[in-house]
């Protein structure tokens, strides 16, 4: 076959064909001719390139490939190879081409080859290709190693890029975004230990010198804290600041901030500095932002001191309710005691009318501490409750001195006191105003001088007026001077504060529940007044209540004649008194009855209102009514009187007698339609006093 391919391309005469087919035989690479068209038949192969696929003679070589160009590329890259070769030929001056392929040997392993063929047509065979190939595994297996190496670090590059931007862009962001809120934005890299400014503060300001701003970070920080930051917090910063302290805090968190004093002259402010990491979470590249949070640290710390304020004023209050609570335990079971005690003494001493007399007065001394304390009590409501008011009317400042000094005489007398009182220097003793709470305010001050002086002490009681140079007004001072146990410097701050008491006094044998100061001064302020306290520890204490009050113009005050009316007057009238306690029942009826008058009970409203009902006109003078009753409360009642169709009876007077004792336990008694309402426990003189005033 070779011979014939020989003399096909005009190689005639045989000892010329074997000289060509030896020569080929012996070229190191392999060639081999295949025809152009049909199938591609394989038409000559040497040794080398039998050598190639492993094969022993032609026909071996044959059977691998069948013969053909098409079975010896390898199915992959045949499609490939063959438009190749078609392409590089119709373009080649020559008719050469040059293609890398596949192919597979008889021992399955595949090797690449460099082809290198001519086109030619010949008379005898027609259109062939001969070819030159060689073994290029080895070179074309280092060159895609060195192709993928190439990629890879193309892709490296690309992807550093990429991220370069994007951490240029990121960088930009939280830049654009600091520069709202920060007044110095700077850029560090930690490896290179260098620092660029963004945007300057003053002071950082003066630590660049560069155009643009940047210079060593490590020089820019230690400047910045030596010369800025509040000496307190250097080594806060110093700390934060630090590169290692950076990196390792941007391991586990994307940004970090601390809060930190700068000096700004003489003044301090607070600043916050915030560093976010843009290395590529390497803590190697941050942006660092500083901002004034001075107004919000302030407004913190203010609100945090006001808190602590709070929870101190608030365990102080706790403190002193407890106190209070355990004073108050003290003052009410004192007087019970002695109500209980002469209670049983009393009833053990029928037969010896001295002696129960006496324990009859006991009784009614403690009755009188106790109804106090609980006076003190529920003054304390109605003053917080704001429903207190002031009255107007004509009153003598002397005559309240002298009452008060009345009332305080027994306790005056039992600890041999001196109280002296002087109003001699009363221009105008007659003025306008609250005679009850002027004598509630003297009553508390004189009580609290007497209650802490000790035996044959002294409490002077001055009553001024001073020079006032409009007329039609004055001014006036209630002065309380004592020699008792005074108070302690660090206690007159607290002693118009409900239930506050001093230590000494407890110490001294002195009880008390401290409302009666606190009342005071409230009361003392709800009429535009004043009240000044001097004391010293061991040498006494002197209160001076200073009030506007307009005086009344008289020099003397005529004294008003007072009413009396005998028993006999009172029999002309008949009451009907309405409680569902048959204890207060019977405690009123019998006073009443004592009193001279007629007397009939109901035990609720309804029963009330029934009774009135059918009662003749004008049988009844006064209704005492209880508010709290079974069936039907004093108020319903009183509404229903009111609604009677016989005016006489709907128009009858009605007082409520009640435990109730709070401002809007009177209001909604007298709104219900009642006259009036006293509080229990019924004090006889004054509800005769009223009963002859509404009838």
């Amino acid at each position: 076959m070779a011979e014939k391919l020989l003399a096909g391309a005009g190689m005639d005469g045989k000892d010329t064909a074997q000289q060509v087919i030896k020569l080929l035989d012996q070229m190191p690479g392999g060639f081999f001719v295949y025809r152009a068209d049909g199938n591609e038949e394989i038409l000559y192969a040497n040794i080398a390139m039998l050598r190639i696929f492993g094969c022993d003679d032609f026909d071996e070589f044959r059977a691998l490939t069948g013969g053909t160009f098409q079975g010896m590329v390898h199915p992959d890259d045949l499609e490939e190879v063959e438009k190749s070769i078609f392409e590089q030929i119709a373009q080649s001056q020559f008719d050469l081409d040059y293609v890398e392929y596949r192919v597979v040997r008889k021992d399955g392993a595949v090797r690449w080859l460099e082809d290198h063929g001519h086109f030619i047509r010949s008379v005898s065979l027609g259109e062939i290709f001969y070819v030159f190939v060689a073994d290029a595994t080895e070179k074309i297996e280092q060159q895609r190693e060195e192709r993928a190496a190439l990629q890879l670090d193309n892709d490296r590059k690309l992807r550093c890029i990429a991220e370069y931007h994007r951490e240029s862009s990121r960088r930009r962001e939280l830049i654009e975004g600091l520069s709202i809120d920060y007044e110095s934005i700077f850029y560090a890299d930690l490896d290179t230990d260098s620092i660029h400014a963004y945007r300057l503060s003053r002071q950082a300001g003066e630590l660049f010198v560069n155009d643009p701003p940047s210079r060593d970070y490590s020089g820019f920080v230690q400047e910045y804290i030596e010369r800025w930051v509040h000496p307190e917090d250097r080594g806060l910063i110093t700390d934060t600041l630090n590169p290692a302290g950076i990196r390792q805090r941007l391991a586990g968190h994307p940004l970090l901030h601390v809060n930190y004093r700068l000096l700004r002259g003489l003044r301090t402010e607070y600043l916050q500095l915030r560093i976010v990491g843009v290395g590529g979470g390497q803590g190697s590249q941050v942006v660092i932002g500083a901002r004034s949070v001075d107004e919000e640290i302030r407004s913190a710390l203010e609100q945090k001191e006001f808190l602590a304020d709070a929870l101190s004023q608030a365990r102080s209050a706790v403190a002193a309710k407890n106190a209070f609570l355990s004073n108050m335990s003290h003052d009410m079971r004192t007087p019970l005691n002695a109500i209980k005690g002469f209670t049983e003494l009393a009833k053990r001493s029928t037969a010896d009318p001295g002696r129960l007399g006496r324990y009859l007065e006991m009784i009614e001394v403690s009755s009188g501490q106790l109804l106090r304390l609980i006076s003190n009590v529920l003054e304390i409501a109605r003053i917080e409750s704001g429903g207190e008011l002031v009255a107007q009317e004509p009153c003598s400042l002397g005559e309240i001195a002298g009452k008060v000094r009345t009332a305080l005489f027994p306790q005056i007398a039992s600890k041999n006191l001196v109280m002296a009182v002087d109003a001699s220097g009363l221009h105008h003793p007659m003025v306008y105003g609250d005679a009850h709470k002027l004598e509630e305010i003297l009553f508390h001050l004189c009580s609290n001088a007497v209650k802490y002086t000790g035996p044959g002490g002294h409490v002077w009681v001055r009553v001024v007026e001073l020079e006032v140079p409009v007329p039609g007004l004055g001014c006036y001072q209630l002065v309380v001077e004592d020699d008792g146990i005074g108070i302690s410097r660090g206690f007159l701050g607290h002693i118009f504060e409900f239930f506050a008491r001093e230590n000494n006094t407890t110490i001294s044998g002195v009880h008390g529940t401290g409302l009666g100061l606190p009342i005071m001064k409230s009361l003392v302020e709800m009429m535009n007044g004043t009240i000044d306290v001097e004391s010293e520890p061991g040498k006494g204490s002197r209160f001076t209540v200073t009030l506007p009050l307009r005086p009344k113009g008289d020099a003397q005050r005529e004294k008003p004649p007072v009413r009396t009316v005998e028993k006999p007057y009172h029999r002309k009238r008949k009451l009907l008194v309405v409680d569902d306690n048959e204890l207060n029942l019977e405690i009123a009826v019998e006073l009443l009855q004592e009193t001279g008058f007629e007397v009939e009970s109901a035990r609720d409203g309804s029963m009330a209102v029934e009774r009135l009902r059918r009662a003749a006109p004008g049988e009844f003078a006064l209704v005492l009514m209880d508010i709290q009753m079974p069936v039907m409360d004093g108020c319903s009642a009183a509404r229903e009187i009111r609604a009677l169709d016989d005016p006489a009876v709907a128009s009858i007077p009605i007082i409520a007698l009640s435990a109730n004792a709070f401002e809007e336990d009177k209001r909604m008694a007298i709104e219900s339609g009642m006259n009036l309402h006293l509080a229990k426990p019924l004090d006889i003189d004054t509800l005769l006093e009223q009963i002859d005033r509404l009838t």
